[in-house]
């Protein structure tokens, strides 16, 4: 019993060694191919006029970056390129502007963008638990609740509605 120890505890090593190498190489190779993309969508569009699908790709990976204002601006691009483009993509395109002008506390901004997204595409969930958390940052509890819910009319069993509404209903009651 005791002479099988050490190779125990060597296999559950070489086990574990084996599952974190095989999750960093994934994570280089995806790192890899989105620097790659980054590159050619970056000189296309430097050297000619791209789609509204280019210039969402561009700035989402400028968005991954935290690169807040870049993306903004490729997102706006992305939308002068895109009147042809159906108005859920237009929408997912405001909600990710809505997500940029949020992470720099721009929530206004976060606002009109969720709004514009919503007119567009009136049952998009994302959307909605975004400006929800934009009006639960301005400390707009009301609003951020009714959103919620309006959340969980269309999506009874999102989660991120179910807790964040829950949390604002004990708020309310403890105030």
């Amino acid at each position: 019993m005791t002479e099988s120890l050490p190779i125990v505890y060597l296999s559950v090593l070489l086990v574990i060694l084996g599952g974190l190498g095989v999750f960093v190489f994934s994570q280089v190779l995806k790192a890899r191919r989105l620097e790659n993309t980054f590159g050619k969508l970056q000189k296309k569009l430097q050297n000619s006029k791209g789609s509204a699908q280019e210039y969402y790709q561009l700035g989402s990976i400028y968005l991954d970056k935290k690169l807040y204002s870049q993306s903004i601006n490729l997102f706006q691009k992305a939308l002068k390129m895109g009147e042809d483009v159906e108005p859920e993509n237009q929408a997912l395109i405001y909600n990710a502007m809505g997500y940029a002008c949020f992470a720099q506390e721009q929530f206004d901004l976060a606002i009109r963008h969720y709004k514009d997204a919503l007119k567009l595409y009136p049952d998009y969930v994302i959307a909605l638990n975004n400006l929800a958390n934009v009006y639960e940052k301005k400390q707009m509890v009301n609003k951020a609740l009714e959103t919620y819910e309006q959340t969980l009319a269309i999506e009874p069993n999102n989660k991120v509605a179910q807790r964040r509404a829950n949390s604002l209903k004990k708020r309310l009651v403890e105030t």
